[in-house]
């Protein structure tokens, strides 16, 4: 349990650090034998900097609940 606290601690301060991130897909337009046309998108994932704060406080907790069944 104490574990999991500190990777969603972590977790939630790098999603308050770094609030988004884009990857990019290729799709295939069109295929005519040996001509191929693709695009590329971009799309891109993005959250507020509460959800971060809300995660670390989440893990937070774990850590204060794993310190309570220890002793």
């Amino acid at each position: 349990m104490r574990t999991i606290g500190i990777l969603v601690l972590l977790a939630g301060l790098l999603m308050t650090l770094y609030t988004g991130f884009t990857f990019i897909t290729k799709e295939e337009v069109v295929d005519l034998g040996d001509v191929e046309i693709t695009r590329e998108d971009e799309h891109a994932v993005n959250w507020q900097p509460y959800v971060g704060i809300g995660t670390m406080i989440i893990g937070s907790a774990l850590l204060v609940m794993a310190r309570k069944n220890s002793a």
